[in-house]
């Protein structure tokens, strides 16, 4: 099937309809035949109906239809028909038509009539942009076209919502042509409509969309509707399961799964075109009307280094260094989907080719740009850019084997890819539960990796989570985290329901396979994440009991092991996070010749950015300070050490910014005004708020330390959050004697060491009032 079939077959039904027509005894003038829909464009598969429209100028100057003067009044010398004419000429004209066995859509419309018809339904309204001229008066048929699409274009900034939500809708309820188990050609996203709103989009002269591309595309579903058409005997858009060989054999492809992948490859582009096309277009909607005339130059808004924000896109900044910097893409990811924008993807066709290679192993930087984009509510839309760019490839080549990969499970709502990305999702939202989110988050990436072999996937991809996690970095300890979970991913859910557990051996062996209490918790979470993104179904609150049941038994037998490893040492339990003290080796502050009351603040360049010292005579408050004069000139603080140094408050900081764009004098000056009370850094920075959803979490440990009391924050990474944490603290007369203030992805995992001065820890009262504060400040 081709184009050159769907012109013979369209010439045919041309044909056929001016044929009956003339055998009407249609008129040459006043009134016209057209095609409008997929018959207008010209898009005729085996069994679609076609779609006419038989318009006509009004009887006379009294006539009640509404539209444009030029349209709605009748011409001087022009053919005119009353109501009975007209609906004895429609009789004429459609029953023929009925007789072929087509499938027939008929209308009857006045001029006047086509204008409101559109207006009042937008489906309408879409299919007369194709106006297309059949038989009788051809004048009649190009007037109506063109104010069709004047009206349209003058029309379109306030219909352009409207349209937005009828897209959104008939994605929701229909699904992904790439990724749905039985996939619609027509009607889901990436199908067939989408391509004929893309059209209507070009048509408001608002916004462009990459003609060749989507017309390649275009004409590839319709040679591919053909050919389904062709199979199922009938007006069928749907592929079912069992389609899939046959279509092959049609489609020249090797087998049923390279059908699939070129199919769904098919609706992966298209569904692109369409979420980088909206984007724009949500742009255009968004923007005031004010000042949009003569040229604009894009505004650009610094993010973080070499990545800028502009027209709703990620794009590279002008003082980006493409070829020796590899953290470009990662960062240009991460801030997309964190910013839920679209990543432009020239700025990623430029990095593919020109930037700098990723390092083997990766570096910790890159680790965390990582996690930030799998925890980050835009990650879909930007991971298919990845995709779609061919970025991918060089983060993670293990990815083709899973792109577009059907799953064998009916329960499966989406391919294997789809899932995958889903489950990071769903763990996404479940960062708070446990104490290494980024182990999480790449193991819910990697958790289906071994899938499309005939080794069991779990057994494969833990082969492959290894080879992936030892390339990006991680640690031995962390590697062997991730493939356990990989490896064990379904464990805890078929335990749980086919098990009996009560019997003790159960745990034991489930006990013995995980190894320790922080791996249970994370396997429980994608455990979660991965039923929820399969479907719905797929997780119950009776399977979630079934679980929790296995893991509080399972608990049991590892804590009494780890109980046993722990007994005598002051330094808390490894599953926690938490660090009792100031790391080993890092440094103290050189204070030689700092005067008793002088305010020190040193900067210099490390590993990843700037390292900024802090000292000052230790008092409650300094922290919050410390913490507030970086803040506010919007410092990216990736991580801290706080500790007192004698007499002296000591702190040393990493920042995300380069160490020549901060200044040491500038951060003093701000710090002694902040202390001194002449700048309020309440009223700027408790502005800036988490926007994922996710309530903060705060609790303390009081086993975790004998001379204070360790309290653990966890909430959405922001400018400010150190800074109100210490604020609360010090606001209730308490002292922070050591703070571990660390970014996981998206999250800040900040551990405080409080005291009550002169006393020590907080008493359980006092512990359970500072918690309560805490998670107040911080929900805001």
């Amino acid at each position: 099937m081709s184009a050159a079939d769907r012109a013979v077959r369209v010439a045919a039904a041309d044909a056929m309809c001016q044929r009956a027509y003339e055998a009407a005894g249609g008129p040459d003038s006043g009134v016209a035949l057209v095609a409008v829909g997929g018959y207008g464009r010209g898009e005729l598969a085996p069994y679609s109906d076609l779609d006419l429209v038989l318009l006509h100028r009004p009887a006379g100057p009294d006539s009640t239809l509404s539209g444009p003067a030029s349209l709605a009044q009748p011409i001087p010398g022009a053919a005119s028909l009353d109501g009975a004419e007209l609906a004895a000429l429609a009789e004429r004209l459609w029953y023929p038509l009925w007789d072929t066995g087509l499938g027939i859509d008929h209308s009857v419309r006045g001029v006047g009539e086509i204008q409101a018809a559109g207006d009042a339904d937008l489906r309408v309204r879409l299919g007369l942009l194709d106006i297309r001229h059949l038989a009788g008066d051809p004048s009649l048929t190009l007037q109506v076209r063109a104010d069709v699409l004047a009206g349209w274009r003058r029309g379109a900034r306030a219909a352009l919502p409207g349209l937005r939500e009828l897209v959104r809708s008939r994605h929701q309820r229909v699904g992904e042509l790439a990724h749905a188990s039985v996939p619609d050609l027509k009607e889901a996203a990436g199908g067939l409509r989408d391509a004929a709103v893309l059209r209507a989009l070009v048509a408001t002269w608002l916004v462009d969309v990459p003609h060749a591309d989507l017309e390649r595309c275009r004409n590839s579903l319709l040679d591919l509707r053909d050919v389904v058409h062709e199979q199922a005997g009938r007006g069928s858009d749907r592929i079912g399961p069992e389609a899939w060989d046959d279509l092959a054999q049609a489609l020249g492809q090797p087998d049923a799964l390279a059908a699939q992948r070129y199919v769904r490859g098919l609706g992966r582009r298209m569904a692109h075109l369409s979420q980088l096309t909206w984007r724009r277009v949500g742009e255009l909607i968004d923007r005031p009307a004010a000042g949009r005339s003569g040229p604009r130059r894009p505004r650009l808004t610094p993010l973080e280094r070499g990545v800028a924000l502009a027209e709703g896109e990620v794009v590279l900044a002008a003082t980006a260094e493409v070829r020796r910097d590899p953290t470009l893409l990662l960062r240009s990811a991460a801030l997309a989907a964190e910013h839920e924008v679209a990543l432009n993807p020239p700025s990623v066709a430029r990095l593919v080719k020109e930037g700098a290679a990723l390092p083997e192993p990766w570096d910790e930087e890159l680790r965390g740009l990582l996690v930030r984009l799998l925890a980050a509510p835009g990650l879909l839309p930007v991971w298919e850019t990845l995709e779609e760019t061919g970025a991918l490839a060089g983060i993670l080549p293990e990815w083709d084997r899973i792109r577009l990969l059907p799953h064998a499970s009916a329960i499966h709502r989406f391919t294997v890819d789809r899932h995958v990305i889903e489950t990071c999702r769903e763990a996404g939202r479940r960062i708070r539960r446990v104490a290494r989110p980024d182990l999480l988050l790449v193991a819910a990436l990697l958790h289906d990796i071994g899938k499309g072999s005939t080794v069991p996937h779990s057994e494969l991809g833990a082969e492959l989570a290894e080879t992936v996690a030892r390339r990006m970095g991680f640690a031995a300890d962390e590697v062997a985290v991730i493939v356990t979970l990989v490896r064990w991913h379904l464990l805890l859910g078929e335990t749980a329901t086919s098990r009996d557990l009560e019997d003790p051996a159960t745990a034991e062996s489930v006990a013995e396979k995980i190894g320790d209490l922080e791996t249970l918790d994370l396997l429980r979470q994608l455990t979660e994440a991965d039923a929820l993104a399969a479907s719905p179904k797929a997780w119950s609150s009776w399977r979630g009991e079934l679980v929790d049941s296995l893991v509080a038994r399972v608990r049991a037998v590892l804590g009494a092991e780890q109980q046993h490893r722990a007994a005598g040492s002051s330094v808390i339990e490894p599953s926690s996070g938490l660090r009792r003290t100031r790391p080993e080796g890092v440094r103290p502050v050189d204070l030689s010749g700092i005067a008793a009351d002088a305010v020190l603040v040193r900067v210099s360049q490390g590993r990843f950015g700037a390292e900024v010292e802090f000292a000052a005579p230790d008092r409650i408050g300094l922290l919050a300070d410390a913490a507030a004069s970086l803040a506010w000139q919007r410092s990216d603080i990736r991580g801290a050490q706080a500790w007192s140094q004698g007499e002296w408050g000591c702190s040393r900081w990493q920042l995300a910014d380069p160490a020549e764009e901060v200044d040491a004098r500038l951060v003093e000056q701000r710090f002694e005004a902040i202390a001194s009370g002449q700048l309020d850094p309440s009223t700027r920075l408790n502005r800036a708020r988490s926007g994922s959803g996710l309530p903060p979490l705060v609790r303390c440990h009081p086993e975790a330390s004998a001379r204070a009391t360790v309290v653990e924050v966890r909430a959405e990474d922001r400018p400010g959050l150190v800074y109100g944490v210490l604020a609360a603290v010090a606001q209730r007369g308490l002292t922070v004697s050591s703070a571990h203030i660390t970014t996981v992805g998206p999250q800040a995992v900040d551990v405080f060491y409080v005291q009550e001065p002169s006393v020590g820890p907080l008493t359980a009262d006092k512990a359970d009032l500072l918690v309560a504060g805490l998670t107040e400040a911080l929900s805001g």
